[in-house]
């Protein structure tokens, strides 16, 4: 005889437990009495003790049968809970999603689909980790990450990647700096003009679209102070140690020291990007992706209507 206690068993027990009546117990699990009986004979065999006392009149539960009982209770409750919790984990409705993504991209609609995503799912745990582009996408490789968000990440052939948007390029400059009163600016201008900005190791192609900016108006500017965040960056050019080339959306960390400036006929624009494994289809990372999608979208319609109302 199998000598293993299978969850059938603890329902039949609780059934005539609750019911002290094989007959009724039988009817309500839709059984016939006859396997019902023999169902509680075979566990008081596995158990070695038994859990009923029965008469041609009565039945009643033995001291140990009383124990077992809130026992079983609890198990069939833990299982219900396991199988429910496991059915939200398959939709994508609990667990852990761990998000790496660039600084700057905080500085656009990042934070409000963070903060949809936890209203839409509170029972997925969110673990957001903030670094460059090159280690976000090393962190997805390995597998320490499950969605990246990118500034132009280098290209990776395990990766899925999906641009959510794209932004111009502005310039920083020095609040007190000759350029500083312009409306806008050719690159040009900038051309001889020391340059403050993340060292290469933060992303190649993101590094080296920066310079194309200046490449396609005949000089690469010279880098003269690295910096790892651009707060630190905008502050440092407003000391005077440099200028900068920064995506628009870091116009909105500009302090009094600095002025961000448009640039005039620029084509190259800056993309923030999604990133995941190829292969990966766990619902809560296309629940993410699709969320990070309409937020943007969303975005871009508000930010049209805004420029059309003036």
């Amino acid at each position: 005889m199998d000598r293993r206690i299978e969850l059938r068993h603890l329902r039949y027990f609780v059934a005539v437990a609750e019911e002290l009546h094989f007959g009724r117990a039988a009817e309500k699990l839709h059984l016939a009495q006859p396997p019902l009986s023999q169902q509680i004979r075979q566990l008081e065999s596995i158990l070695e003790y038994p859990l009923f006392l029965r008469t041609s009149r009565s039945v009643r539960l033995t001291p140990a049968g009383e124990v077992y009982l809130e026992r079983a209770r609890r198990l069939l409750l833990s299982a219900e809970r396991d199988i429910h919790e496991m059915r939200q984990v398959a939709k994508g409705e609990m667990g852990s999603l761990h998000i790496g993504f660039v600084g700057s991209a905080m500085l656009t609609q990042l934070p409000s689909t963070f903060r949809a995503y936890r209203e839409a799912f509170p029972g997925i745990e969110l673990h957001l980790n903030e670094s460059f582009s090159a280690r976000v996408i090393a962190g997805l490789e390995d597998g320490t990450l499950d969605v990246g968000i990118l500034r132009d990440g280098d290209q990776a052939d395990m990766l899925q990647v999906t641009t959510l948007f794209s932004e111009p390029f502005v310039a920083v400059v020095p609040a007190h700096h000759a350029l500083a009163r312009k409306r806008w600016l050719s690159p040009a201008a900038l051309r001889g003009e020391p340059l403050v900005f993340y060292p290469r190791s933060a992303g190649s192609r993101a590094f080296e679209k920066t310079m194309s900016v200046c490449e396609a108006f005949g000089f690469r500017p010279q880098i003269t102070q690295e910096a790892s965040h651009w707060l630190t960056i905008l502050r440092l050019v407003g000391t005077g140690v440099g200028v900068s080339i920064a995506p628009a959306c870091v116009q909105h960390l500009a302090s009094p020291e600095s002025v961000c400036i448009p640039f005039r006929g620029v084509d190259v624009v800056s993309q923030v990007e999604i990133a995941w494994r190829k292969g990966d289809r766990r619902p809560m990372i296309e629940h993410f992706a699709h969320l990070a999608r309409k937020q943007e979208a969303l975005h871009s319609a508000t930010t049209l209507h805004l420029r059309r109302g003036k």
